[in-house]
C-alpha cells in the first residue's frame, strides 16, 4: 500500500491543440500506452458526495485499486496492487479485498456491500518531464466520448501552477475549467 498527495493541473484541449502540444514536445504516437480505469461508487453516490473516488486502474497486467480523497492541497491517493481475482470480484459483485483502501472506506462509513461498478474509461497516455514536473498527454474514451487532456503533475503547488499557466499561455491555449476523469465519466453516464 502507498499513499501520496497528488498535485496536478489539467486542461481539456481540442484535438488540434493536443496535436500542437504533442509536436511542441516531440511526443510520437508510439510514446502512448493504454490503461483502463474502472469506476465504483454506491448507487446513491456516497463517495462522490464526499468528493472521493474509487477506481481500479489496469495497465501492463497490473491492477491497482485507488481511493482518492480531498487533501489540504491536491488529493490524497491510497493505492493497493490487487490480483486479477480481486478485480473480477469487484467488477461482478463489488467485493473489496481486505486492505487499507477497504479500511479507509469503512472509516468513512461507506456501506461496502453497496459498492457498484459503473463503467470503464480507457486512456492512451504519454508522459514527458518538463520544468520539474511531469507533463501528461491523455486521450480518453468512454461512453461514446473521446476527449483530450493535458495534465501537469508537480510536487510544489504554487510553482506548478505558475509553470502550467505559462506553458498554456506560450502555446496560446486558453485554460478551461476541467473536471477530473471520473466526473466527466459520470456526466456522460447520466
Amino acid at each position: 500500500m502507498s499513499s501520496e498527495i497528488e498535485i496536478e493541473f489539467k486542461n481539456i484541449v481540442t484535438e488540434s491543440e493536443f496535436e500542437q502540444i504533442k509536436s511542441t514536445f516531440s511526443v510520437k504516437d508510439q510514446d502512448f500506452h493504454s490503461q483502463d480505469n474502472y469506476y465504483f461508487d454506491t448507487p446513491s453516490f456516497l463517495l462522490k458526495e464526499k468528493s472521493c473516488a474509487l477506481r481500479i486502474r489496469h495497465k501492463k497486467d497490473v491492477y491497482e485499486l485507488t481511493l482518492k480523497q480531498p487533501a489540504d492541497v491536491g488529493l490524497l491517493e491510497t493505492n493497493e496492487i490487487i490480483t486479477q481475482s480481486d478485480f473480477n470480484e469487484m467488477i461482478s459483485i463489488g467485493k473489496l479485498p481486505n486492505n487499507e483502501v477497504r479500511a479507509k472506506l469503512e472509516g468513512m462509513n461507506i456501506p461496502l456491500d453497496d459498492l457498484t461498478y459503473f463503467g470503464c474509461l480507457t486512456t492512451k497516455r504519454a508522459e514527458k518531464k518538463v520544468l520539474n514536473g511531469l507533463l501528461v498527454f491523455d486521450i480518453s474514451s468512454y461512453l461514446n466520448v473521446t476527449d483530450y487532456e493535458i495534465e501537469y503533475e508537480v510536487t510544489d503547488y504554487h510553482q506548478g501552477k505558475k509553470n502550467f499557466h505559462s506553458l498554456m499561455n506560450q502555446l496560446n491555449i486558453p485554460i478551461r475549467k476541467t473536471d477530473n476523469k471520473i466526473v466527466r465519466f459520470y456526466k456522460a453516464l447520466f
